[in-house]
């Protein structure tokens, strides 16, 4: 059972108790986060609270994370778009569209449902909801993933990612004619105060987030793209390019009213590379743009 404490001053002072706990993590809900107060998993100064106290400054508010039950996923066949695969790591190709890991109410169809099919030893170090998953894309993001298939292979690819050693870019059109070739944007994101569902950048309550751009090409009124990650947090590159005001096309929750609708944003994954956990060697996958991402580049140029 994990725990954080958070210490209460002027920047967070008289939020409410659940409020300011489901700004902590982008994956837990207000409800959630009310439940564990019902339960008792929370205490101000060493006692028990209620969802609506607003906290002072000077307390020290305290979360014991209940470890997550076990979901009854299964194994799903699917055919998987695999790149690479020995008995550490696998790395697939995941096409728009497809969630990553299962969630309740959401618990086949995913990623994990089909890996989970395809290899019988994922690692289970990340909680049984998320066997072998080192990291996530968005569900409208396709590309590449790096998946552990033993313990020892998941820690050195976690560890890898916080050393911020993996190499991951990804090609993405955006609204607006972006001037400069190259840039960097380096602004915090955490939770959207206004939208749990969304991230925003912000300085409450965030974490560092650096995404560094090129321009591959420009049409009328768009701009393609490459991004590098060097922090990987939930939606960043979304969230970066809304932020600089240059939206990712076809985006539903970032994007503006009038894009392309092209079922998702126009984002995708498309290098990875990281030192396999074994051997040392380092490793690098391109996969190429999807037909349909493909198409709406030709669509652009023939406009041009």
């Amino acid at each position: 059972m994990n725990s954080i404490e958070i210490k209460i001053d002027d920047s967070n002072k008289y939020e409410r108790l659940d409020k300011l706990l489901a700004a902590e993590n982008a994956d837990w809900s207000r409800s959630q986060v009310q439940i564990w107060i019902k339960e008792g998993h929370v205490k101000v100064n060493d006692g028990e609270s209620r969802s609506n106290y607003k906290v002072q400054p000077g307390d020290t508010v305290t979360l014991l994370i209940p470890d997550p039950e076990p979901l009854d996923v299964l194994p799903e066949e699917m055919n998987l778009d695999v790149y690479y695969e020995d008995a550490d790591v696998l790395v697939v190709n995941k096409p728009k569209g497809m969630v990553v890991h299962p969630a309740p109410g959401h618990l086949s169809g995913t990623l994990v449902n089909g890996l989970m099919a395809h290899c019988k030893d994922l690692s289970g170090i990340n909680g049984v909801m998320r066997p072998g998953i080192v990291h996530r894309i968005d569900k409208d993001t396709s590309g590449l993933l790096m998946v552990a298939k033993n313990d020892i292979a998941h820690e050195s690819l976690v560890n890898q990612l916080v050393e911020k050693s993996v190499t991951r870019r990804y090609q993405a059109i955006v609204h607006g004619i972006i001037q400069h070739d190259k840039g960097t944007v380096d602004a915090p994101i955490g939770r959207d105060k206004q939208d749990r569902q969304s991230m925003t950048v912000t300085n409450e309550h965030s974490k560092d987030a650096v995404t560094h751009f090129h321009v591959i090409d420009r049409f009328a009124g768009f701009t393609l793209i490459e991004c590098q990650l060097e922090t990987g947090r939930t939606h960043q590159i979304r969230v970066h390019m809304k932020y600089i005001g240059f939206p990712i096309v076809g985006d539903p929750k970032y994007g503006p009213k009038k894009t392309p609708n092209i079922g998702g944003q126009a984002l995708h994954a498309g290098v990875l590379g990281f030192k396999h956990p074994r051997t040392g060697e380092y490793l690098e996958f391109n996969a190429p743009l999807p037909a349909e991402f493909q198409q709406v580049i030709e669509d652009l140029k023939k406009s041009h």
